[in-house]
């Protein structure tokens, strides 16, 4: 196994070779990257991209993810990359599809993992560090995740922080009931200072 600054010298080899040879305007494409993870973006030249870059990284002794490469229509499939999902969507308001991207349903899952993990029974630290804790983490997912369609994955996590937090406060406070009139959305949300992820920011559709 080679180390990642070695794989990012022969990705960026790979680059280069694909500049130098012009396969952009062959494949009628565009990389987009972040260290050793690209997209290839093509217009009818994917399969020919593709066997271009398996060509390559052979010679470089490199081995394509086989879990994570596809080729995929754009326009009639999605795809995940960078923690986002890109391809159709349907908007909200008028249920017409369009060609966007949101955060993926895996980017979701574990910002809601991490806020469980905090939120447990054993964290007996005040509420006011546990709040601390808990508004960094929404605020850095909300920071990276702050374009394309947003709505529905912003819902989703502030009804998951609500209902957590509610049972955590619930527990701390050795309420009987489900706690939904002791610590109602507006005061998880309100002086209880919890970061709605809808908030001052917005959520896009």
């Amino acid at each position: 196994m080679i180390s990642p600054a070695l794989a990012n010298l022969y990705m960026n080899r790979m680059w280069k070779g694909w500049r130098q040879t012009r396969r952009g305007e062959q494949f009628r494409a565009q990389i987009v990257n972040y260290a050793d993870d690209f997209v290839i973006l093509s217009r009818g030249k994917a399969k020919e991209a593709l066997e271009w870059t398996h060509g390559v990284l052979e010679r470089l002794e490199l081995t394509l993810n086989v879990k994570k490469t596809s080729v995929r229509n754009a326009c009639g499939e999605r795809f995940d990359f960078l923690g986002y999902t890109f391809g159709p969507h349907y908007s909200m308001r008028t249920g017409r599809e369009y060609i966007g991207y949101s955060p993926s349903n895996k980017s979701v899952g574990r910002i809601k993992e991490n806020v469980g993990k905090l939120l447990v029974p054993s964290n007996v630290k005040p509420w006011t560090e546990v709040r601390e804790r808990l508004n960094q983490k929404l605020r850095g997912w909300r920071a990276y995740f702050g374009c394309g369609s947003t709505a529905k994955a912003y819902r989703a996590v502030d009804e998951y922080v609500y209902d957590t937090v509610r049972h955590f406060l619930r527990r701390r406070h050795k309420v009987s009931s489900q706690g939904t009139s002791q610590f109602p959305e507006e005061r998880v949300f309100g002086s209880l200072g919890v970061v709605r992820l809808q908030g001052p920011m917005g959520a896009r559709l």
